[in-house]
């Protein structure tokens, strides 16, 4: 039975936590991995040129220290490079020697910023019991999809675990499509915010993509982050919250930053 709970206490359990916008701590069979962190404090970083607003990124701090989210992470899964998913804080925080679990086309830049055990996931990837599949995805349409440049997802299989779908920085596209359809996930945490720039269709999900996976997967508990931490982020949670009432989508929630919100 899968429940949402405010507050527990990490054990041995399956959870997911939202950390803030992309990132993500997720444990599978006791083993913790840290999604796309970003973790510096709020304003350090400049806003996105060409968007809506000039607000320093990101928009809001952290709900935990620092030490608290690294504590006994036993790797990293980053599904691309850009700063909102790992940012200066967190290449200067983790330490080199933890395993990087990545896209093919990040391993040069990683390794010259000192990481040593990096494992570029083609298609499958098995460690410690736990597979992780690559899956594509399309970061915006056109021109603004070449410049944004290759995203990943990430499909998560253990045993005695829910399948866990991170779909990563894409809108909805073939390549969700065809990730929900082959792999059937009991969960999928997907990216909102409906990122754009002023002349450009949002680069992630907004509030249809999202219907769209909800209806693509009733049989799923869809999670919604990256909202409301990035200056080019203009979905914000009150209207998605509305508008899943609106049109009864009760397989798709809403976390807040720092919750604990998944828990088998």
């Amino acid at each position: 039975m899968i429940k949402k709970t405010q507050k527990m206490d990490w054990s041995n359990d399956t959870m997911l936590q939202l950390i803030r916008h992309a990132t993500l701590k997720i444990q599978v069979n006791g083993i913790k991995f840290l999604v796309d962190p970003m973790l510096s404090k709020k304003g350090m970083i400049s806003p996105v040129p060409n968007t809506a607003n000039d607000f320093g990124n990101p928009l809001v701090d952290l709900k935990m220290k620092i030490e608290d989210i690294l504590k006994e992470v036993n790797a990293i899964i980053l599904t691309h490079m850009h700063r909102d998913h790992f940012d200066q804080e967190a290449i200067k925080l983790i330490p080199k020697h933890i395993p990087i679990f990545s896209q093919i086309e990040d391993f040069n830049r990683l390794y010259e910023l000192g990481f040593r055990n990096i494992v570029s996931v083609e298609n499958n990837y098995i460690w410690k019991d736990i597979q992780l599949i690559r899956t594509n995805g399309k970061h915006g349409t056109g021109e603004i999809e070449k410049k944004m440049g290759p995203v990943s997802g990430f499909i998560i299989e253990a045993s005695n675990f829910p399948k866990l779908y991170l779909a990563g920085d894409t809108i909805w596209c073939d390549d969700v499509i065809r990730s929900i359809n082959k792999y059937q996930p009991d969960v999928i945490v997907v990216n909102g915010g409906a990122a754009q720039f002023i002349d450009s269709e949002p680069i992630t999900m907004d509030k249809y993509d999202i219907h769209q996976v909800s209806k693509l997967a009733p049989y799923s508990k869809i999670y919604v982050v990256h909202m409301e931490a990035w200056n080019h982020c203009l979905l914000k949670r009150e209207s998605l919250l509305d508008y899943i009432s609106m049109n009864n989508l009760t397989n798709v929630e809403v976390p807040n930053d720092g919750e604990l919100f998944y828990k088998l």
